[in-house]
């Protein structure tokens, strides 16, 4: 299965900048490299962040881009979203029986879980006793599935101070409930808004740079995160029954290119 993960896109109204640069014209521009590079691809999968400030006429405009994308999607919420806003323009996006925008997408042999971290009144991650108990069943019901889960707050600390301190509170809660089950494969992330891989506890995981800005790769940086502008990027995930291969695909690189010889 081949699944491509967008990230921390962060729209704006029309014709607004974010640190300088326009995201609606650079998610458009990721959308065109996705259907031109990636046409084979399952399914796209959008981790949070959709927009800047959680506002109606962005989410408008989401709903318009994604008008040109040639893969079925899968939208989560991220800190800066709202859900009540969202689900006013996305009627038709999964929720569970709480209203969170959570879901599954299931095939022979992986069953793809989405979660929805977000939290009203903070920028950390969050999931409730009532979404917890939603993993547990989701889990449970995979069955023989090789479990795959998509979130917008990772749960594990990146050693950087600046992104750590807003991460997933319920880090001990998830960790159990992923040693409970067993069948966790791999975990996909955004909200860093950088490239990182590792595991966590044994279970391997990815994060991914968002589509306009990024956060610097600064060690010892508390508080805040300082934006960076580098260069953005989406995933490209290859889920197969001998293991999970990342690559990221910097869709605005204009790098010269030369033949190899030998």
């Amino acid at each position: 299965m081949k699944v491509i993960q967008i990230t921390d896109i962060h729209l704006v109204p029309d014709g607004n900048l974010l640190f300088g640069e326009d995201s609606v014209a650079r998610f458009r521009t990721c959308i065109a490299h996705v259907n031109e590079h990636h046409p084979d691809a399952d399914l796209c999968v959008i981790t949070g962040d959709l927009t800047h400030d959680g506002d109606e006429a962005s989410y408008r405009i989401l709903a318009d881009c994604l008008k040109e994308l040639k893969l079925p999607v899968r939208l989560l919420l991220g800190n800066h979203d709202e859900r009540p806003m969202f689900r006013s323009i996305f009627p038709d996006m999964p929720v569970d029986g709480n209203g969170f925008i959570q879901g599954v997408h299931d095939t022979d042999t992986a069953r793809l879980v989405f979660l929805d971290t977000k939290e009203v009144g903070t920028h950390e991650g969050r999931l409730c006793a009532d979404r917890l108990a939603w993993l547990d069943r989701t889990l449970a019901e995979a069955g023989e599935r090789q479990v795959y889960l998509f979130s917008h707050h990772p749960p594990f600390e990146l050693d950087l101070p600046s992104m750590d301190w807003i991460r997933l509170r319920e880090e001990a809660d998830l960790r159990a409930l992923v040693k409970k089950h067993g069948n966790v494969r791999y975990m996909f992330s955004g909200h860093v808004h950088r490239p990182s891989g590792g595991t966590w506890y044994g279970t391997p995981f990815a994060t991914v740079p968002g589509t306009n800005h990024q956060h610097a790769l600064d060690f010892a940086l508390t508080g805040p995160a300082t934006t960076s502008m580098e260069p953005p990027a989406y995933a490209v995930l290859s889920l197969r029954d001998a293991g999970v291969v990342v690559h990221y695909h910097a869709f605005m690189d204009k790098s010269e290119q030369f033949p190899y010889y030998g």
